[in-house]
């Protein structure tokens, strides 16, 4: 059987581990990045090296973006260069990036101008589910798209959610962020104050983790943050970006929210005091 032609665009944290998913499972990889030695190690694993996002959609039968942001979403789908224009008709161009959902919409509607079949397919989990290939797709589109690119969701996932049309992925995916961003920057808050009480501090988050505020994120988050182990899962800005962009999504369906914003001002905060390029749970460090 002739191998299926995958173009990963983007190979920060998550978009690296979830090219390695698709090389084992013997799809032909093609790989982009803006900072070209990240794609190095990919290439040694058997990835083709595009020199361009355009150059990866050339002839793939699925283009898949993990991007920071919309700005940079536009640039590598339609910017110069960019893989849309590339794209063979019938082909099918799927986001996992945290996306708004209006640049979502605009995207979804560019390709099919093209005659290109789009699915947003945000993801659930980190650094550790992408490399494990144990993700959970937050799909938005139509259902024969959906089955065709399921091979390839299915060797980067453990579970694949069909939420409805466009714009359905970025709405739940956001939300998710929110919550998670929200529940990340009160835990540091009630970590410092352990802290500064004086308390057996192992002892005070125990009763956090084995209690009711207890979550896969808490439990997860809390252990870096008393280690100080800030290797990063989820980088700051990334989180701060996304409670913006809730904040954003909130807003605009008549649901002001002032607990995105404070949220988001304890990561530009810690961004601020030089953990750009660290976990989330460095948020903790400013308090401290």
């Amino acid at each position: 059987m002739t191998r299926m032609k995958v173009a990963v665009l983007g190979l920060g944290i998550m978009g690296s581990g979830m090219a390695r998913q698709l090389l084992a499972a013997g799809f032909e990889v093609a790989v982009w990045n803006r900072s070209a030695d990240k794609a190095q190690p990919l290439a040694d694993e058997g990835a083709r090296i595009a020199a361009s996002p355009a150059d990866a959609g050339n002839g793939a039968a699925i283009v898949i973006a993990m991007l920071a942001d919309d700005a940079v979403s536009r640039a590598v789908w339609t910017g110069e260069d960019g893989a849309l224009a590339a794209m063979h008709e019938g082909a099918i161009a799927l986001d996992s990036s945290t996306l708004t959902g209006g640049w979502v919409t605009e995207l979804a509607a560019l390709a099919e101008a093209r005659g290109v079949r789009f699915l947003e397919a945000p993801v659930t989990g980190s650094r550790d589910q992408a490399a494990q290939g144990a993700l959970r797709f937050l799909v938005g589109g139509a259902a024969d798209v959906l089955e065709a690119a399921r091979p390839v969701l299915d060797a980067m996932g453990s579970a694949t959610v069909h939420l409805g049309p466009v714009g359905s992925g970025a709405t739940v995916k956001l939300a998710n962020n929110f919550l998670c961003g929200v529940q990340a920057a009160s835990l540091a808050e009630a970590l410092a104050l352990f802290e500064k009480r004086g308390l057996n501090v192992e002892q005070a988050v125990s009763v956090l983790t084995e209690g009711a505020p207890a979550s896969p994120l808490l439990k997860a988050v809390s252990r870096r943050m008393l280690d100080r182990a800030y290797d990063p899962h989820f980088f700051v800005p990334l989180m701060a970006k996304d409670l913006s962009y809730a904040g954003q999504a909130l807003a605009e369906a008549g649901v002001p929210s002032a607990i995105a914003e404070a949220a988001r001002k304890r990561f530009l905060d810690a961004a601020a005091a030089g953990h750009g390029e660290q976990d989330i749970a460095s948020i903790i460090e400013p308090l401290r």
